[in-house]
């Protein structure tokens, strides 16, 4: 066999990206292999034990597991994806970091500076009539740029970490011959690191005074920015000094303990009985984190139109705030907290717990969905995380799982994307290494589910437990409450899905079960495992979950 000697420098400007994300905090780069992103791959490898690269098995879990990454450990998610289809893969996925605000960095090989516009293989320069990936990436990120030359790469790297870490995607598209520039091309370039300006806060002065003569009841809707910003403690404190109700958005379960008294449930379409009504009798409403769109705010429209409503957080809420306070949420609270005396609980009577809302019996085969997610939650030690995928599954674990004390909890909501759960839970799993449960549709399963591979490949512990009711649920609702009912392109022939997993993996734990005492049992016999566990639970393709929209149409 002949020997190869490799042409790439020891030192490239790979080894500086790479270096550079080290430099920022993250510890794995997720992505999928191909010729125009190899060289970032080496330079992986050259770096040694301290980042760790993971090849998924599509694109777009790739950047979830970045999103999943960032989501639950507060640091730079990376995707590293090559040139043509598989750039094209990451737009879903960073439509989603893009809506929800995730600070993802997004790696994106091309062709050679020389080849574009010239025939070349996945050719995305825009030139002789080719896609824009500058243009098309643009769109789905908070900065993109794509560098001429190994020298503009520090600059143009330093200024995508800047706009990630402000919250959202930045992209760099490096061709390949950039990747393999020798590093001495960097070292007139190198930026000068500077500390970011602390941003001020706006309006928190008018908000003090507000809060510190409010005698009455207070509510607090929490949102997922208080995640972004690691705000946890602060606003715990900050409820408890007010003796506010606490009240979160659907995508933001894991911000305030579920276990607290003070607890009010899930705000929105997916929401508890009881919050409209706390909302309506208080004096104040401190919504946190959140700007409300539809799915937080859903149904409680009444109830806001004669509340005071402070607001805190970095994008402007959809509904008209007396106070709107911008700057860092967890120094905010703080000082807000800071403005009043301890005091008791001050709200009306009201549910201790939260209620859960009425649902139409099921009458079908297989598992309950309240039923199932009471079992999942009875297993879930502290320090658990959970993520949940789209559809009638996700409305279900949103309204009745409770979330572990130090556990997290993230459902994809700016884009809804399914299948996302799947990747993100195991980017999760890596950067917080600790037991993470996926829960997600069959549907979402067929999109994105055979990333559990890439769980069983580097042996992350990841449960997954996938509802199977044969059908995309949400859809097949849709159709039998809204349509003539009389049709249906939403149902599946049955699949096996536990027991089809079982045998294409065989270093996985797997299960299958269709009473609530199988899915008991199997949640008790893999409770021990240290690898991936895959549980498959049969149910009704026809059970309501409870989503407010579907609800209404059985009482309207």
């Amino acid at each position: 066999m002949a020997v190869v000697t490799p042409i790439i420098p020891a030192s490239t400007v790979a080894d500086y990206v790479i270096a550079r994300i080290a430099d920022h905090g993250s510890s794995h780069i997720f992505g999928v292999g191909g010729a125009n992103i190899e060289d970032v791959y080496d330079a992986i490898n050259r770096f040694g034990e301290e980042m760790t690269g993971i090849v998924a098995k599509h694109e777009f879990a790739a950047a979830a597991m970045a999103d999943g990454y960032s989501r639950n450990t507060n640091r730079l998610g990376v995707v590293a994806a090559t040139s043509g289809g598989g750039a094209l893969n990451l737009i879903a996925a960073l439509g989603e970091s893009f809506d929800s605000r995730v600070p993802v960095l997004a790696l994106v090989g091309q062709p050679t500076k020389v080849s574009e516009g010239r025939g070349a293989f996945q050719d995305t320069s825009g030139r002789a009539g080719t896609i824009d990936a500058e243009i098309l990436f643009a769109q789905v990120s908070r900065f993109c740029a794509k560098p001429t030359s190994g020298a503009q790469v520090p600059e143009l790297l330093e200024r995508a970490l800047t706009s990630a870490s402000q919250g959202g995607p930045a992209v760099l598209l490096l061709t390949k011959d950039i990747q393999r520039s020798g590093i001495c091309d960097l070292a007139t370039s190198m930026p000068s690191a500077t500390a970011p300006e602390p941003e001020p806060s706006v309006g928190l002065d008018r908000a003090e005074a507000l809060i510190a003569s409010v005698d009455g009841a207070v509510v607090v809707i929490a949102g997922p920015e208080v995640a972004r910003a690691d705000a946890r403690a602060e606003l715990e404190s900050f409820a408890v000094a007010l003796g506010a109700r606490v009240a979160v958005a659907p995508d933001a379960k894991d911000v305030f303990r579920n276990s607290h008294p003070l607890f009010a449930g899930v705000t929105g379409i997916m929401g508890h009985l009881g919050v409209a009504e706390l909302i309506a009798d208080a004096s104040l409403i401190v919504v946190v984190g959140t700007p409300l769109p539809q799915t937080a705010r859903g149904g409680l429209d009444a109830a806001f139109a004669t509340s005071r409503i402070v607001h805190l957080g970095s994008q402007p809420p959809f509904l008209e705030a007396e106070i709107s306070v911008a700057g860092p949420i967890g120094k905010n609270l703080v000082a807000l907290a800071g403005v009043v005396d301890r005091r008791g609980p001050i709200h009306p009577d009201g549910p201790g717990r939260p209620l859960p809302l009425r649902v139409p019996p099921a009458t079908g085969p297989g598992v309950r969905y309240s039923e199932a997610i009471a079992a999942i939650s009875a297993q879930l030690p502290p320090g658990t995380d959970v993520f949940a995928d789209a559809g009638n599954t996700g409305a279900a674990v949103v309204h009745h799982l409770l979330v572990p004390d130090d556990g997290r909890f993230v459902v994809a909501l700016g884009m809804g994307g399914m299948g996302y759960s799947f990747g993100a839970g195991i980017g999760s799993a890596l950067g917080r290494s600790r037991r993470t449960f996926v829960i997600a549709g069959d549907g979402s399963f067929f999109m994105h589910g055979l990333e559990v591979h890439t769980a069983v490949e580097y042996q992350i512990p990841v449960t997954f437990i996938v509802f199977n009711n044969n059908a995309h649920g949400m859809c097949l609702t849709r159709e039998q409450l809204y349509y003539s009912g009389k049709y249906t392109f939403n149902t599946f022939s049955r699949a096996h899905i536990g027991e089809s997993i079982a045998a294409l993996f065989p270093g996985i734990t797997a299960r299958a079960a269709s009473t609530i005492a199988e899915v008991e049992l199997a949640l008790a016999e893999t409770a021990a495992a240290s690898g991936p566990v895959f549980i498959s639970l049969e149910c009704d393709p026809e059970e309501i979950p409870p989503f407010a929209p579907f609800l209404e149409e059985f009482t309207s």
